[in-house]
Order: structure tokens, then sequence, then C-alpha cells
């Protein structure tokens, strides 16, 4: 199979932002090859594959579930623009919600798309919804009783990361988590990853959260990230609490279970006026005052929190519990050529990471 797959999808729905793949991409597919009847649809969303010269583990790492929290799928897309694999392979989904791409919360004010510096000019990526389009999916019940029976509030039913395990004859959002579910058993995976962001008064923040089975897993992380200047804690999947990726993943299928939580100001309900350099700064003088007056979960200063420091905590973790994936388990290693440098990136931005259009690797 050639590089690249697309489908008429890819000209009905405009929602996928720029993507230049590194030199070391395999395969790119979409979500349909793991459910057709995903073919055409607004659920359509991208699957690319890094694979190793060698057999060794298989990872998954999941950007964009939720699309107003832009780090996970900044780190996805910064993943994509520079991998290159050795041993092993990595499935990386960076807009894992694609419909969610396509429109803004109502009543938020939030900006449609934020700008960061390129190797030769700026790259543009859209700010979405944490919930799929209502344009595609409608109308909400009044009461959603997910596919794992839990009783949620309507408009959570165009929440991805409420949705697992999904349904195959579904609603888009209930169809597009059936398909990563299948993905993560067709394709073997032994960890799969979904990157996250909340706002800092929020309690699970700069946090792993783990299956159970991945106990030792994030707790090794833990202690790897402390020692390179990323603090964080560790919160268990609470085994009653169904429809989300850290238990369904984990319930159902052989993978282990993460995932993972940054801070992010332009998520939250105390910042003020929202804005693009809201979402890549971080920085907000409501916040500041929140924490003084020990509101928050995390510490926040006039410096704030940028986006690249949320971007290196992720990949730093993402490295971190591959590395410790085949401490635990050999036969599950992943070695890379390259993987882009999480302190790296901390210290010169992400003009060092992103790729202009007319560049190749």
């Amino acid at each position: 199979m050639s590089k690249t797959s697309t489908s008429k999808g890819d000209s009905l729905f405009s929602s996928s932002d720029l993507i230049i793949p590194s030199s070391g991409l395999s395969q790119q597919l979409r979500l349909s090859h793991y459910l057709p009847t995903l073919a055409n649809t607004p659920g359509n969303t991208r699957v690319f594959l890094f694979e190793g010269e060698e057999k060794g583990g298989n990872v998954l790492i999941l950007g964009g579930t939720h699309p107003n929290e832009p780090a996970g799928f900044i780190a996805a897309t910064i993943l994509i623009e520079n991998l290159i694999i050795k041993k092993g392979r990595l499935f990386i989904i960076p807009q894992a919600n694609l419909s969610g791409f396509t429109h803004n919360d109502a009543f938020e004010a939030n900006p449609q798309r934020f700008s960061l510096p390129a190797q030769d000019g700026l790259r543009w990526f859209r700010y979405g919804s944490r919930l799929t389009n209502p344009i595609h999916q409608w109308p909400d019940p009044t009461t959603y009783i997910n596919p794992s029976s839990q009783k949620l509030a309507g408009p959570e039913s165009r929440n991805l990361n409420r949705a697992y395990p999904g349904s195959k004859e579904g609603s888009l959002t209930e169809r597009v988590a059936w398909a990563i579910m299948q993905l993560l058993k067709t394709e073997n995976i032994h960890l799969a990853i979904d990157l996250h962001e909340a706002s800092p008064e929020y309690p699970v923040i700069n946090a792993i959260v783990f299956h159970e089975r991945a106990a030792e897993l994030a707790a090794m992380t833990m202690m790897d990230l402390q020692m390179e200047g990323f603090d964080l804690r560790l919160e268990a999947s609470p085994p009653n609490l169904h429809g989300l990726s850290h238990r369904e993943w984990g319930d159902l299928t052989s993978t282990l279970a993460i995932l993972l939580e940054t801070a992010n100001a332009s998520h939250g309900r105390l910042k003020g006026k929202p804005s693009p350099q809201l979402i890549v700064k971080g920085q907000d003088a409501n916040y500041v005052r929140a924490a003084r007056l020990g509101r928050l979960f995390v510490p926040f200063d006039e410096e704030g929190i940028p986006l690249k420091r949320r971007v290196a905590r992720h990949l730093a973790s993402i490295k971190s519990l591959i590395t410790n994936l085949a401490a635990l388990y050999p036969s599950q290693t992943i070695k890379f050529e390259y993987f882009p440098s999480p302190q790296l990136l901390l210290k010169n931005g992400f003009k060092d990471f992103l790729q202009i259009a007319s560049s190749s690797k």
C-alpha cells in the first residue's frame, strides 16, 4: 500500500489542519480502515503509522480527543513531522474527534485558530470544541446513556471521551470510538496514550491517569519526569466511571491505557478575555490572582503556562512511557532514530519542529 491513503471524505470536510510528515512515515490511513461506514463522514480522521525495520512494540498516541485542548494535537503534530523509528510501530491520530475541529463552543468567544512559528514563517492551527459539531450529530438526548451504560448529560453524547467502547451502528461519536477500539485490537496495541489538557482549577491536572494494569508503568514514568523537572501526580482510573479511554481501553483490550493532562489557562472558567495569545502564551491575570488565593491545583505566576511547556511535558511523558514499557516488557521495545527533544522545545520554541508547506524532509 502507498504511503498515503485518501477517500472522498477528504474533499468533503476541510477540518484537517496541515501536517507535513517526516521522511520516517510508513503509511497514512483513515479511521474508516477500521470501520468502513466512517468513509465520507466528518469522523474519518487521519491515522499516521511509523514503522521500524525491526519488529517490536505497538503504541498508539491520540491527540485531539478534545479539540479545545491544543497541547495534545500539537504534540501529536510535532511527532508526525519529526519522528524516525528504527524498531516497533507507532500509530498517531492527531485529530481524534475531527468533527470537533469544525466549530467552537457556543457563547465562549474563543478564537477559531492560532498561529505558531515554523521554520520560515507561521503555521496556523484550528481551536475547536470539546464536543462533536451538532451539525454532524443532532439532536442531543435529554440524558445520554453511553455504550457502557453510564448516565450522563445529553450534550456528553458528543464527547468522544465519554463514548467508549463505542458502537458500530451508533452515533458519529460512538462510531469514531468504536473504530479506535478496533484499531487497538486489530493492531495489538501494547500501550495507548490519550493526550489532554484541563483548567488550572481542575484537580486532575499535570497528571498521569492510569488503568490499574498500567500502574507500575505510570509510577516509573512519574519518577523519570520528576527528575527531568516536570512535576506531576498519579491518578488511578475510577473503576466505576465508564466511557473514558483510560477505563474502557484497559478493560476491553490488552493495551496499557494512559491519559495525560496538562494545565491550560485558555480552557478554564476563571480566564479573562479569550484570545490566540492566551492559548499560546498561557498568561492570564485572573489565574495569577486565583493562585495567590489558593484556588488552583498548579503553580501559576505572571509567566503563565505557555503552550510550548505543555507540549514539552506531553513529549517528555510519551518518551518516558515508551522507554519504561521496554524496560518492563523487552519484546515491546520501540527504538527511535530521532525523537523531538522536549528540552529543545522549551529552549527555542516551535520553530525547530514545525515544517513549512514547501519543505520536505
